[in-house]
């Protein structure tokens, strides 16, 4: 058998295309395709992404680590007919999701299929609880906002927060008509956003901003200064 070395190298990777491995198990010298290995990664979440979890979906709630389940709906279902799931608080990773989860309570969700994205549900997250009868699983009450398709059995679906971008990319314009040294600016984005200032000849101005919280803010000039204020 010739040196490794010696093959030549292919960088057009097919599914079909195979290299020689070790199982295991039993030790024995055995064939991998590259499609294989693929979905061995997929389907066990072995590529991680930062707000990505992995699950398999399942009929009975409470059984493996790395599942998920819709406590009175049996086998494939509608995303829209799913308004809670028990969820492991391990995913296929595994990691654990418990803190990452209860962050994400009144924010946005998406699960959707492995392999076939247009196959998913939209949801926001009312509550996060630990389940009374499995230990390890918790109870994801959710609120269905858009999709399309069913969530089928023993498939496995990503878990990831979600914002659609003409939800991120909100801004507000604030006027200030009479010169004023604080401009008091309630803009109600929930975060805490950049400020432009303009004087009322769209020329740039500075001035200091203090965040109030994640809705009001305001901005101090050296005088009194009237114009506007793109918050974004």
């Amino acid at each position: 058998m010739s040196r490794i070395i010696s093959y030549q190298y292919d960088n057009d990777i097919q599914d079909g295309d195979a290299w020689i491995g070790s199982e295991a198990s039993t030790g024995q010298t055995k064939q991998y395709t590259a499609l294989a290995v693929a979905d061995y990664l997929n389907i066990n979440g072995k590529i991680s992404l930062a707000d990505q979890m992995t699950y398999r979906y399942v009929s009975t709630p409470g059984g493996k680590l790395g599942t998920m389940a819709s406590p009175g709906n049996v086998g494939d279902t509608l995303f829209s007919s799913i308004n809670n799931i028990t969820i492991s608080e391990q995913d296929l990773f595994p990691q654990n999701v418990v803190a990452f989860l209860q962050y994400l309570v009144n924010s946005d969700i998406i699960i959707s299929k492995k392999g076939a994205i247009s196959e998913f549900g939209h949801y926001k997250v009312s509550s996060y609880t630990a389940n009374a009868g499995y230990a390890g699983f918790y109870d994801l009450v959710i609120t269905y906002i858009g999709g399309s398709g069913s969530i089928r059995v023993d498939e496995t679906y990503n878990v990831s927060n979600f914002v659609l971008a003409s939800e991120g990319y909100t801004n507000f314009v604030f006027e200030q008509v009479a010169p004023a040294v604080v401009w008091t600016i309630a803009h109600n984005l929930g975060r805490f956003p950049s400020v432009s200032v303009v004087n009322n000849n769209d020329i740039g101005g500075y001035g200091s901003i203090e965040y109030i919280d994640n809705n009001n803010l305001t901005v101090t000039f050296s005088g009194g200064f009237s114009g506007k204020a793109y918050i974004n």
